[in-house]
């Protein structure tokens, strides 16, 4: 099902399957690595970093000690992951992780969430509230510019990409969505439903970058829920968009 504005013969084209189908608790943070042929993200939930080879289809991860939010390509090589209050790097072979520095020990109920690379070369990543107890979290929105308000059925805004046009693609969370943004106007252009209705993150990749790769989770989600969801927690690839992503950006250290 698809809504706004593109034309019939654009979403004839779009083809939304599985790539990944092992689950995961909450997945978040995917990224394209072009020299491993792979997809890499994390299961925060399953304090995991996990690569999906493209070419083999297998899946491999690496456990770490806490809730890991987001993960970054190093430009040498390895990854850089933002997990529990700490920033860290994590090398794959080893599966050693190295502490870079550890913020924010004066706020025991915060941990690092999404993250990303920006073109300078640098990580960036934010902090939010655990849950102060079931379904309640700390909030403070303030300061904050309003590019788009959602609507009711697009639930809550998650993970973002954008494309070579430069329009913003949102994961909308319990809204089983993912939606384009014109960021000049405020306008929503394009909306992709997606078998799954606790939708976290996406970005681009594939050999020209015209793949969408979409993760899932199944955290949060009642029996009953589940049983009518039982895609939840896969990673999706959406094909026939019409448009590509940009490669990630790399941490320089």
């Amino acid at each position: 099902m698809l809504s706004g504005t593109v034309n019939p013969q654009a979403m004839s084209s779009i083809k939304i399957e599985t790539a990944v189908k092992e689950k995961n608790r909450m997945g978040e943070c995917p990224i394209w690595e072009e020299r491993e042929n792979a997809l890499v993200y994390v299961d925060i939930n399953s304090q995991k970093v996990c690569r999906w080879n493209s070419v083999t289809n297998e899946v491999y991860s690496v456990s770490v000690d806490a809730r890991v939010g987001s993960v970054a390509l190093r430009k040498c090589g390895g990854y850089v992951i933002a997990l529990g209050t700490r920033f860290a790097f994590l090398n794959w072979e080893t599966e050693s992780v190295t502490n870079i520095v550890e913020l924010e020990q004066d706020k025991p109920n915060n941990r690092f969430n999404d993250g990303k690379v920006d073109p300078k070369g640098r990580f960036f990543a934010g902090t939010m509230a655990e849950e102060t107890e079931p379904g309640v979290r700390a909030r403070r929105q303030d300061g904050c510019k309003v590019l788009y308000q959602l609507e009711k059925e697009e639930q809550m805004p998650d993970g973002m990409c954008i494309d070579t046009e430069g329009k913003l693609w949102v994961a909308c969370i319990d809204g089983g969505r993912v939606i384009r943004l014109d960021p000049e106007t405020g306008k929503r252009i394009q909306t992709v439903m997606l078998p799954a209705s606790r939708i976290t993150s996406c970005c681009f990749g594939g050999k020209d970058y015209s793949e969408m790769y979409v993760t899932s989770a199944y955290d949060g989600l009642d029996q009953a829920a589940l049983a009518k969801e039982p895609r939840a927690g896969e990673i999706f690839k959406i094909t026939g968009l019409g448009v590509k992503g940009i490669p990630q950006y790399s941490y320089i250290a």
